[in-house]
């Protein structure tokens, strides 16, 4: 039987519950996907580095990432990143670049139905 996982950081259950009502009000299935990525265990949590946005991401994209985005790389478009975290060095890199990095709740407010959002891993 697998164990049940269960969070303790209260602003990531927050965030989850969050996701979970505005994929029900939108009718959007994205949040409905960010909301069970972040519900994966620690050691599955996406980790992705600026080298992979660069390699996928198109120029003036919006790039979600329901983990932490780090620094190991270069990007050379300005691309929007929506995380659950940035280090620092990475989120200096993509204002930069021109991007923006933008927190998963705020991206809730600002776009409803997710439209034109591309999850990466």
């Amino acid at each position: 039987m697998a164990k049940k996982i269960i969070k303790t950081n209260p602003n990531l259950i927050e965030l989850i519950n969050k996701l979970y009502e505005q994929s029900r009000n939108e009718n959007a299935a994205i949040w409905k996907d960010v909301a069970k990525r972040l519900e994966r265990s620690n050691r599955r949590t996406a980790e992705v580095n600026l080298s992979d946005i660069a390699r996928h991401a198109e120029a003036g994209e919006t790039i979600l990432v329901p983990g932490k985005v780090l620094s190991n790389g270069n990007l050379t478009e300005k691309v929007d990143v929506v995380a659950l975290k940035f280090s620092a060095k990475a989120q200096e890199k993509i204002e930069s670049a021109g991007g923006e990095c933008i927190a998963i709740d705020e991206i809730i407010e600002s776009n409803p139905k997710g439209s034109n959002i591309r999850i990466m891993e």
